[in-house]
């Protein structure tokens, strides 16, 4: 019988230590994305927020910026190829200096990396909708 319960004892501690080894992996995926490193817009280059409202065609889009302007923003030459802009995505503008209702559009966030940014307040409330 002290056979069995030394057994079962044995048992029920090995279980625990996997779930003890599950619970730290899984807090070290969660420490991992916390630790993401996300660009932030540069105000000394007039970067700002902006959501992508609607898209014009032509690689241009109506966007509402973080101070609340709508502007027409355009995805430059030398990034057209690479950057696939969809309606509702967070992106980092630069107005233009002439034309303050025009802008370029400089980075485009994923989905995650938008959530994150929310998570963590850095989005400003007239864009926060993640």
């Amino acid at each position: 019988m002290n056979q069995y319960v030394a057994d079962i004892f044995n048992i029920s501690y090995a279980i625990q230590l996997i779930y003890k080894k599950s619970d730290i992996v899984s807090d070290k995926v969660i420490e991992s994305e916390e630790k993401m490193r996300l660009r932030l817009p540069k105000k000394h280059n007039n970067e700002m927020f902006a959501l992508a409202e609607r898209l014009v065609g032509g690689s241009r889009m109506n966007v509402i910026c973080a101070d609340g302007k709508s502007r027409l923003a355009r995805i430059p030459g030398r990034m057209k190829r690479r950057m696939k802009v969809r309606a509702g995505d967070l992106l980092i503008i630069q107005p233009w200096e002439i034309q303050d209702e025009k802008a370029d559009v400089v980075y485009r966030y994923f989905k995650t990396q938008s959530s994150i940014l929310s998570r963590r307040n850095l989005l400003p409330e007239v864009i926060d909708v993640f």
